[in-house]
């Protein structure tokens, strides 16, 4: 695969994986589901969903340390800030053959590396970030990924 086409599949990822509607009930629902995703693969990870200045889920599973909270502080503010994920993100500017973190174009509160996805809502754009720490940075995007994925199928976002 190359770079374009993890590009291409990241967008293709964001295009897919929108909601009808979020709100705190979802994000509760939703962070669960990611969490059992994780905990079923035997990943012991940190979960957490936000909006601007709100937690609106936590969880800490076995062997997260304070670490998994820096590293997620940062990846969902890249999210929010960019209105995508944290992966593809990184992707583009590995694909333009930039190396952001040397350019300096954004301060040390912003992690350029996966495990962050937006929550995007059909006719209003992105209302919140899931993000994952604690395994390697595509590992954390794809368990976000799945939760999502999941959750979507489910039917339990309506």
């Amino acid at each position: 695969m190359t770079q374009d086409d993890d590009v291409q599949a990241l967008e293709q990822q964001e295009r897919e994986l929108v909601f009808d509607r979020f709100d705190h009930f979802h994000a509760w629902r939703l962070g669960v589901r990611i969490t059992e995703v994780a905990l079923e693969a035997g990943h012991l990870v940190a979960v957490d969903i936000r909006r601007p200045g709100l937690i609106l889920f936590r969880s800490a599973l076995p062997g997260v340390t304070a670490d998994q909270e820096a590293w997620i502080a940062r990846k969902s503010a890249l999210t929010l800030r960019m209105e995508t994920s944290s992966a593809l993100v990184d992707a583009r500017h590995r694909d333009a053959g930039v190396d952001a973190r040397a350019a300096g174009w954004l301060g040390p509160e912003y992690a350029i590396t996966g495990g962050s996805f937006p929550i995007r809502v059909r006719g209003a754009g992105v209302v919140a970030a899931a993000t994952a720490s604690g395994l390697t940075s595509m590992q954390d995007h794809d368990l976000v990924v799945d939760g999502i994925r999941d959750y979507l199928a489910s039917g339990a976002a309506d």
